[in-house]
């Protein structure tokens, strides 16, 4: 498309105010596709603050931007007002260290990891490699929430490796730094049938907790209560301590506490909790909570004067 004044000049005001933009679909907090969601991670695992412009909510700068940096797709990496490039770019410049180059950063670590291989995983890992011509290496993906993915792929000369048992374990640069330590074990037994892999370094998992516990706590001053319940609800039933609500910029403010803050979720029955005790324990949190039962739970064990409803 041809690309009118306007418009180029609402691109090059963008670029000129800010060192580092990201065209991409979603957000940083939400992106909206895969390709997007690997240069979030790349740019996150740097700490690198960077402008994003969300494509999907703009047609005019997704099809401008396609045409001002004559490059076809979308995420876009823009630093100092250059076109770095997409996805797969940004991915490969991060774990060579030319990204951390381009934005003035001192050189990655690219200290392999320490891990450990059990013998009994390793003759599996072993036996699938030879099957599959011997021409592989295990690849292991750990992404900012510690979901982890064990996979055999190509050799990369540009990933980091770490070899346990006769084992070759190849990492991201991002990955690679949350994996020291990790231990990859084979299972059969009340955990299933197939490959394990114990992190330490991922967040303790959501724990479940009594009202009464967790009022005590609370009124103590050990533990900030979550109530994610819509207003509306609340309106109709509410604890008798302190608590916080996602209303607004309330998960924002609670985003930025410290990541071993004790967090408690409250909902009805603790469903909605659940769910937003693992959001924020994806976040990082390690000393999260889920209240065990809810509000309902609570009226039983705490406050009788609670409605029920």
């Amino acid at each position: 498309m041809a690309l009118d004044s306007a418009l180029r000049q609402r691109i090059e005001t963008l670029l000129n105010s800010n060192r580092v933009v990201l065209f991409m679909k979603g957000s940083p907090n939400a992106p909206q596709c895969g390709f997007s969601a690997k240069a979030v991670a790349a740019l996150d695992a740097l700490g690198v603050d960077y402008a994003h412009s969300d494509v999907l909510q703009d047609g005019e700068i997704r099809e401008g931007i396609k045409a001002y940096g004559e490059w076809p797709t979308i995420p876009q990496l823009y630093i100092d007002g250059q076109l770095i490039g997409g996805s797969d770019i940004i991915e490969q410049m991060a774990n060579s260290g030319e990204l951390h180059g381009a934005l003035g950063l001192p050189p990655p670590d690219r200290t392999p990891p320490t891990i450990n291989i059990t013998p009994a995983a390793a003759q599996m890992l072993r036996q699938a490699v030879e099957d599959a011509g011997g021409e592989v290496v295990v690849k292991l993906d750990i992404d900012k929430n510690f979901r982890t993915r064990l996979q055999l792929a190509q050799d990369d000369p540009g990933a980091i490796t770490a070899e346990a048992e006769g084992v070759r374990v190849q990492f991201d640069l991002s990955g690679a730094r949350r994996a020291d330590g990790l231990t990859i074990d084979w299972a059969d037994d009340a955990r299933g049938r197939g490959l394990v892999i114990d992190n330490p370094n991922a967040p303790a998992p959501v724990r479940g907790i009594g009202p009464a516990e967790a009022n005590e706590r609370v009124a103590a001053g050990s533990l900030i209560l979550v109530d994610v319940r819509p207003p509306d609800e609340r309106a109709q039933a509410a604890v008798g301590v302190a608590f916080q609500t996602l209303d607004g910029d309330g998960i924002e403010r609670l985003r930025a506490l410290p990541k071993d803050t004790a967090l408690a979720f409250l909902c009805h029955h603790g469903g909605r909790s659940a769910q937003a005790a693992e959001h924020f324990r994806g976040l990082g949190f390690g000393n999260v909570f889920n209240v065990e039962g809810g509000i309902d739970a609570w009226a039983n064990d705490v406050d009788p004067s609670l409605p029920r409803y």
